[in-house]
């Protein structure tokens, strides 16, 4: 299936810390879509991420300070917007997600803004939660799955797929708060037009590394979800005036250096 898109679409990689991790994930990228750049924001990493990243032919955005994924993204959102494409892929570091699955969701930005890669739409899928922070991401996904007038059974995932009118709103307005920039940013892109998707997708174990968020007690998880929901929905956001995407076609790999 190919993974062109009008316009270009480029495959960002947020990492902080994955040395161990992040160049066999660009190599596993560029072996799956040729065809697009792979952007790696180092979140503040201490470790040898940008030097790796680089030698494995990333073209790298290096962040002064840990701002999280959300901040990584924003950042990653708005090289994009700036260097003319339409589409920004996210794909975590880690290698949990499968860069073969990429062309699927970039196909399916032809139907909406925003397209999730669902870890649990499918009943043969081996991904699986439990306790309270399953029934976290339940009521999450049913209160976004009424908003977006959709089912959506992940809305917490992060492998994601964005074009359309939500590139430009996610590169002014993506938020960088705890759980921000999947449940939040979901609500923001709603409220401001766009539409949202999912399509099925499979979450492999890490390569390697730390996680971005060491492991918290399930009922700590439950507040913090509901919280950021509720924080979302009563927030107001002034995304009616965002300018629609320009449709620029890229033809050479902006660099960064």
């Amino acid at each position: 299936m190919s993974s062109k898109v009008p316009g270009g679409a480029i495959v960002v990689v947020p990492a902080w810390n994955e040395q161990l991790t992040v160049g066999e994930t660009v190599r596993e990228i560029q072996a799956a879509t040729p065809d697009l750049p792979v952007l790696v924001v180092s979140d503040g990493s201490t470790d040898r991420t940008v030097e790796v990243a680089r030698a494995a032919g990333a073209l790298v955005l290096e962040l002064p300070f840990n701002l999280g994924v959300g901040g990584a993204m924003r950042a990653g959102f708005r090289y994009a917007v700036r260097h003319g494409y339409a589409a920004a892929v996210q794909v975590d570091a880690d290698g949990q997600h499968d860069p073969a699955e990429v062309p699927l969701l970039l196909a399916k930005l032809t139907e909406a803004d925003v397209v999730i890669g669902a870890r649990f739409s499918s009943a043969d899928d081996e991904y699986r939660v439990r306790g309270p922070r399953k029934w976290a991401m339940v009521v999450l996904s049913k209160v976004l799955s009424r908003l977006a007038r959709t089912k959506l059974t992940d809305v917490t995932s992060g492998f994601k797929a964005t074009g359309g009118r939500a590139l430009p709103v996610f590169a002014e307005h993506y938020p960088v708060e705890y759980l921000g920039d999947t449940v939040e940013s979901l609500v923001i892109a709603l409220r401001a037009g766009c539409t949202v998707t999912q399509v099925p997708a499979h979450m492999r174990p890490r390569r390697g590394g730390n996680p971005s968020h060491r492991p918290i007690k399930s009922s700590i998880y439950l507040f913090r979800a509901g919280f950021a929901l509720l924080l979302a929905l009563i927030r107001r956001w002034e995304t009616a005036d965002m300018p629609e995407p320009e449709r620029t076609h890229r033809t050479q790999r902006g660099g960064v250096r």
